[in-house]
This record gives C-alpha cells, structure tokens and sequence, in this order.
C-alpha cells in the first residue's frame, strides 16, 4: 500500500525545538560556565563580583537551563511520535537543516533581546567595555548565517523529498 506524498512529512518543529535547546546549552555551558564570559543579568545591575550576586546569577542560569531543556524535551517528543507513524520520511538533511535553523534562531532571538534590548548581559564581558559591541554583533551574524544556511538546506531537502515522492508514486 503506497502512502500519499502529503501524508510523508518530516517535523521540521521537531528540528527547531531541539536547535533552539541545543543553541541555548551551547550558550549556557560554553559561554556561562566553562568560559564565564557572562552570566544572565551581569550587566543588569547584577555582576559577578559579589558572592550574592553569583548565586542569583547562577539561580538565573539553571531557569535559563531548564528552558532550554524544555525545547529540546519537546523536540525529541514531537520527532519521536512523528517517527513512530508508518507514513514518516526520514531525512538527515532536513533534521540537520532545522536544527540549523533553530540554532540560529536561538541566536538572533537571544542575542537581540538580552544583549541589546534589554541588555541582559552580554557575549563577552571579560574584554574592555567599548569592545561588547563586537562580539554581541559577531554573535548575531553567526546566528544569521545558521539561519539562513540552514533554512537554504532545509528548501533543498523539501525539493528533494518532493523529487522522491513523485518517484515512488510513479
């Protein structure tokens, strides 16, 4: 029995939810813990200075943590129930590109919302000042460009996948 090419999807939510989780660990483990660059409200009134304020600062990181955990749980739920279905196709391609995607996204979102407009904190606090600007704008071009390369896969493997289709109902 030959499924309907409209019933062959891939989750491409499930591919955003576990990019934004894995762009928001990458961020928190690597940018928060092991270089200690910022921590979530280090240029909010609340620097690393003091013993009271690392430990609201840390308080800040787990919550911002279990969000995190929270995309990618949802993530691996969604591409689990989608993947247990007869009808689903499954593309590396596609899940690389929206996890990509969702990378990028985590980016741009968290870099535009907490470094500039609200001025959370910022990539790299440890260089002078004057140089924030720099890497908070480095860190947005890098989410950009995930952005875009992934979403530009993403488009290929949709074409590819709607080649394959018409190829497996022919």
């Amino acid at each position: 029995m030959a499924t309907n090419s409209e019933d062959r999807h891939f989750p491409t939510a499930a591919g955003i939810l576990l990019g934004l989780g894995l762009g928001g660990f990458f961020d928190g483990i690597v940018l928060h813990q092991i270089l200690q660059w910022h921590h979530m409200a280090t240029s909010a009134g609340y620097p690393a200075d003091s013993l009271e304020n690392l430990k609201l600062n840390t308080l800040l990181d787990g919550l911002f943590h279990a969000s995190t955990y929270i995309f990618t749980a949802v993530g691996l739920l969604i591409l689990w129930r989608t993947a247990r279905k007869p009808h689903f196709w499954w593309s590396p391609k596609l899940l690389f590109a929206t996890i990509l995607m969702g990378f990028g996204i985590f980016n741009v979102v968290e870099g535009i919302v907490d470094h500039h407009l609200l001025g959370l904190h910022h990539v790299n606090e440890t260089v002078p000042q004057d140089q924030w600007i720099y890497w908070d704008v480095a860190f947005l071009i890098w989410g950009a460009a995930m952005l875009i390369g992934g979403w530009l896969l993403w488009k290929q493997g949709k074409r590819e996948a709607r080649a394959e289709a018409r190829y497996i109902s022919n």
